[in-house]
């Protein structure tokens, strides 16, 4: 018998690519969720809420490895301080938490650094809470998935004219993201480990206009020069890890998947 596995997040993007993995494995999962859900093969789903603290501490009970992937636009650092009391309470089982690229490396002091990379900041304190927090513990940092790429592009294009920063990504898989973190989660503790990063780096503007091709969509694309440190920091690659290139499936194949077609032509660097 497997010891069972919390995962916060299960439903969304990266939970729906870790969960299968981890049942493949056979483990059986407890699910923290908002809404109710009912139980399937394996899976207990349990509602809870990370910002009232509702539901977590029975969520917590009894369970050995906690995989924390709940994240939102912002509040992560309160969210994850809720799920580490309980845990210290319940046992202190062992944490995985997912966390962003650039983290560490981008400055969110002004209103407009809050409100445009806000996210950052709450994943830093987020960190810190984890590693201060006396669990055993590791944190996974990940450059932005191709799904957020692909909405962040899809949004742009619903305008007349694209107002696209001028900025770069290095997307990856989450599929990727999820395999590592489901060998993270039944390996040892090993507290910050190397960052995970996509294959190649693209400016932001050649993602749109791989995205308005797949399309078939003409738009008007006006590069924008954002204001700000923590665009600043941006523009200079934070967000990136061209050292740690380590991801294999690209921009091109996820979109051609997405989107239907064979090939979507984009620039590279």
């Amino acid at each position: 018998m497997h010891p069972t596995i919390l995962i916060t997040g299960g439903t969304g993007t990266l939970g729906r690519l870790v969960v299968p993995r981890l049942r493949a494995a056979g483990h059986d999962l407890r699910l923290l969720s908002r809404a109710p859900h009912q139980r399937a093969d394996g899976i207990e789903y349990l509602t809870g809420d990370l910002a009232t603290g509702a539901g977590v501490e029975a969520a917590v009970a009894g369970v050995t490895t906690i995989v924390h992937l709940a994240g939102s636009a912002k509040g992560d650092d309160q969210k994850t301080e809720t799920l580490v009391r309980a845990a210290a309470q319940a046992g202190a089982p062992y944490l995985v938490y997912i966390s962003v690229v650039g983290a560490d490396r981008i400055p969110v002091v002004s209103g407009l650094d809050r409100a445009a990379f806000g996210y950052f900041a709450a994943k830093r304190a987020a960190e810190d809470v984890v590693a201060d927090s006396g669990l055993p513990w590791t944190t996974l940092r990940a450059t932005q998935f191709h799904d957020l790429v692909l909405t962040t592009v899809a949004q742009l294009a619903k305008l007349p004219v694209m107002p696209v920063p001028a900025v770069r990504y290095q997307p990856i898989d989450a599929g990727e993201v999820a395999a590592r973190l489901v060998e993270l989660a039944l390996g040892r503790p090993a507290g910050l480990v190397p960052d995970l990063a996509g294959p190649r780096v693209y400016d932001l503007v050649d993602l749109a206009r791989s995205y308005l091709r797949g399309t078939h969509r003409h738009r008007l694309i006006l590069p924008v020069r954002m204001p700000g440190g923590a665009f600043r920091a941006i523009r200079a690659g934070a967000n990136l890890a061209p050292d740690r290139a380590v991801g294999t499936r690209t921009w091109e194949a996820f979109l051609a998947d997405r989107l239907g077609t064979r090939r979507s032509g984009v620039t590279t660097r």
